[in-house]
C-alpha cells in the first residue's frame, strides 16, 4: 500500500492540480516568503505576512487581504505535520510577458523542516546584483548557476559582490560579520531577509551592539568571523570566502542562535 505524503501544495486554500499548476512552471513574476513552521506556529509572521504585502504593492500594484493569507496559511497547515517548511508564493493569474492584470492567487507548498547546513562554509566571491533585490522574487536563474559554479570550483556557495565592490548577500542567504564586539551588516542593496529582521530587532533587546558598514574584499581579513542565515537558520558559520580564511567566531554564533530564540512563535 503506497504510503499519502503528509506534505501538500495548495492553490488559494485547496489542493493544487495539474492544470493549476502547469501555468506557473515558466512563471516568472511573482514573490514568496518561506517560512519554518514548529508546533503549527512561525516565528516573526509579522515580517513575512508584511513582507507578502509590499512585494505584491511593488509587483502588482495591490496586496492580498491578510486576513485572507493567514486563512490559506491555516488551511496548508490543518492536516499537516506539526514541524515543517512552508512555502508561500502570490502571482496574478494573468501571468508574465504582459501588462494585463489577473487576480492574486497564493500558492503554498509544504515539506520537510530544515535547519540548513552545518558549515562551515567556503563561499565564492562573484560580482552579481539582483535585480529589484529588495524584493523577494522568482525565477532568478543567476543564483542557481553562480551556485553551481561555485561548488564546481570547490566552494560550497557564492557570496555576492556589488558594482562598488561590496559584499551584498549570497545566493539564498544573507550576509553578516563579526568585528569582535559587534555584527556587522553589509552596506549594500540587499533582500532584507525574515531571519535578519528578527535577528535585528532581538539583538537590539539583547543589548549586542550591531552596525552597518561596506565590506569588500580587502576587509576580510581584519574581521572576527562571517555567516549566512535564512529562513532555515539564524547563522551558519562561513570559514573562507574566495581566499581568505575567516577565523570561528562561537560568541558571534551563539550571539545570533540566542537572538532567533527569543523571538515568540506566534499562531498563523
Amino acid at each position: 500500500m503506497n504510503e499519502v505524503s503528509p506534505h501538500i501544495t495548495h492553490l488559494n486554500g485547496r489542493p493544487a492540480a495539474t492544470d493549476d499548476l502547469a501555468p506557473l512552471a515558466f512563471a516568472g513574476h511573482a514573490h514568496f516568503t518561506a517560512i519554518q513552521i514548529r508546533g503549527g506556529r512561525a516565528r516573526g509572521l509579522d515580517l513575512h505576512l508584511e513582507r507578502l504585502r509590499t512585494a505584491s504593492a511593488e509587483l502588482f500594484g495591490r496586496s492580498l487581504p491578510e486576513d485572507l493569507v493567514r486563512a490559506h496559511l491555516r488551511t496548508a497547515l490543518r492536516d499537516g505535520p506539526a514541524d515543517l517548511s512552508l512555502t508561500a508564493t502570490v502571482f496574478s493569474t494573468a501571468g508574465e510577458f504582459t501588462a494585463a492584470d489577473g487576480d492574486l492567487a497564493l500558492l503554498v507548498r509544504t515539506g520537510p523542516p530544515s535547519t540548513g547546513p552545518g558549515g562551515p562554509l567556503a563561499l565564492a566571491a562573484v560580482e552579481h546584483e539582483r535585480y529589484l533585490p529588495h524584493v523577494k522574487h522568482v525565477g532568478e536563474i543567476a543564483k542557481t548557476h553562480l551556485l553551481r559554479q561555485a561548488v564546481a570550483d570547490g566552494f560550497d556557495d557564492a557570496a555576492f559582490l556589488d558594482r562598488e565592490g561590496r559584499f551584498s548577500e549570497a545566493t539564498i542567504w544573507n550576509l553578516a560579520f563579526w568585528d569582535g564586539e559587534a555584527v556587522v551588516w553589509p552596506e549594500a542593496h540587499v533582500l532584507t531577509g525574515t531571519m535578519m529582521g528578527i535577528v535585528r530587532r532581538r539583538l537590539d533587546r539583547l543589548g549586542v551592539r550591531q552596525r552597518t558598514a561596506a565590506i569588500t574584499p580587502d576587509d576580510l581579513p581584519a574581521l572576527a568571523g562571517a555567516v549566512v542565515m535564512n529562513s532555515w537558520t539564524p547563522g551558519v558559520a562561513v570559514h573562507r570566502i574566495g581566499a581568505t580564511e575567516l577565523p570561528a567566531a562561537p560568541r558571534f554564533l551563539q550571539a545570533l542562535h540566542r537572538a532567533y530564540e527569543a523571538e515568540p512563535l506566534a499562531a498563523l
